[in-house]
């Protein structure tokens, strides 16, 4: 799956191109993150805007992305549409995940941090 990558303010910024992150992309979205954090990244926004569905195999697959940056640096995830923001609010993922309105409040946070 293509994701567009930029720095901002020392952040990477990671944007899916995809508007659908489920059991077909899931393994790719999960190795794509992952890549960045061993290749360095301390700090990275994943920009959902764009993203207008995702199911239980993509929101495990950020719980992994997750888990191995814990240790390493911050994961915000930002611009969720409101069909994914339910997802992350039944799931009570809102609570494990930093959440932001948008990218540019999410790279301030981490940027901050």
């Amino acid at each position: 799956m293509p994701i567009n990558a930029r720095t901002e303010a020392g952040v990477l910024v990671l944007t899916p191109e995809d508007a659908r992150l489920d059991a077909t992309n899931a393994a790719s979205i999960r190795e794509a993150l992952i890549g960045h954090i061993e290749a360095g990244a301390k700090a990275l926004v994943l920009d959902l805007s764009g993203v207008r569905f995702v199911d239980s195999s993509a929101l495990g697959a950020l719980i992994a992305v997750l888990k191995r940056m814990d240790p390493l640096g911050k994961l915000a995830i930002a611009g969720v549409q409101p069909a994914v923001a339910r997802l992350f609010s039944i799931t009570r993922m809102d609570r494990v995940f930093a959440m932001h309105p948008g990218t540019p409040e999410a790279v301030s946070a981490l940027s901050a941090g």
